[in-house]
């Protein structure tokens, strides 16, 4: 009867090989101090520097699909953890109840953290802007699934009495109020700076457009770049007349969902199918983003074509080739 390969997990464990060929009382132990870190030594004199290697994947194989046990879904720590686990907890049931298998919300530690962990390809299901969405399927291949109703788009702004900035342009050193980037807004106005010793002053504000727009009132900055329905509904008529729109930023395709290449061709259509229709675990997300939009719309590629060059471009980390 064949030797069985006895795997010990304690404070330290021991490998034996001799299921792989080796002379029994002449097999190969390996042993690691899992509380003091010491590196992986071995106990015997040993010969080839495969061995490791073979023993770190025979472990890999005593566990099969232990990688793949769980789908992680995530989107932006826009929200704290526990308002992030309230809206996306049930959109990833329902992404579990419709690929067969789990799917599990992770929210972010922080934007740091979430930008890291996009550009190692980390998670399975995403929700988030069009510039993430186009960088992904640029670069990984993921594929859009669904996207809410209506475009973003940006106004740079600025006093209506200030001479000295009559064009985008004219920003270059100047202190201009906005979300940090990545941000979307942000970074829809550094992308008509393409040369990095040429550009507007950064003030990042936290706050939403509301912090924006309460730090440039109170003459923190000499522009600003709020959002065009901001603007046109939370600026009332004679706050308008005190300000002067600059620059207008293309109308960007709205938030997305999308899905790795991780997941075959028959999950993706029945994630689109799903996220397309009615459901209940998706009304806390459009009463959020999209108050007036009943359905989220099918997305493809094409709606966000070249949106990763606002990545790719202007943010160290993010090329795509």
């Amino acid at each position: 009867m064949k030797r069985l390969m006895l795997v010990r997990f304690s404070c330290r464990f021991r490998i034996n090989l001799q299921r792989f060929g080796y002379t029994p009382g002449r097999g190969i132990k390996w042993e690691k101090d899992l509380n003091t870190h010491d590196s992986i030594r071995a106990t015997r004199p040993f010969a080839g520097t495969g061995l490791l290697a073979l023993a770190l994947l025979m472990i890999a194989a005593l566990f099969p699909g232990q990688a793949s046990a769980e789908r992680v879904f995530t989107a932006p720590p826009r929200e704290s953890k526990a308002d992030g686990e309230k809206l996306y907890g049930p959109v990833a049931d329902l992404l579990t109840r419709v690929l067969g298998e789990k799917v599990v919300y992770r929210h972010p530690r922080s934007w740091l953290h979430y930008q890291r962990d996009l550009r190692q390809d980390k998670f399975d299901i995403v929700f988030d802007g069009p510039h993430f969405i186009s960088w992904r399927i640029r670069k990984y291949g993921h594929r859009p699934l669904a996207r809410l109703p209506g475009k973003l788009g940006f106004y740079t702004l600025v006093e209506s009495a200030n001479e000295r900035v009559n064009q985008v342009s004219d920003l270059v050193n100047r202190k201009v109020c906005v979300i940090a980037p990545p941000n979307l807004s942000s970074l829809a106005l550094l992308n008509e700076f393409r040369d990095p010793i040429r550009q507007p002053r950064l003030l990042t504000v936290k706050g939403g457009m509301k912090g924006v727009y309460r730090a440039f009132r109170d003459g923190k900055c000499d522009a600003m770049v709020l959002r065009d329905q901001f603007y046109n509904k939370k600026i009332g008529d004679e706050d308008k007349q005190k300000l002067r729109i600059v620059f207008r930023s293309k109308r960007f395709t709205n938030q997305g969902f999308t899905a790795s290449s991780r997941i075959d061709d028959a999950g993706v259509a029945r994630l689109k199918e799903a996220l397309t229709q009615a459901q209940p675990e998706l009304v806390p997300l459009l009463k959020r983003f999209a108050p007036k939009a009943d359905l989220l719309l099918d997305a493809q590629r094409r709606d966000y074509l070249d949106d990763y060059r606002l990545l790719s471009g202007i943010i160290v980390g993010w090329e795509v080739d």
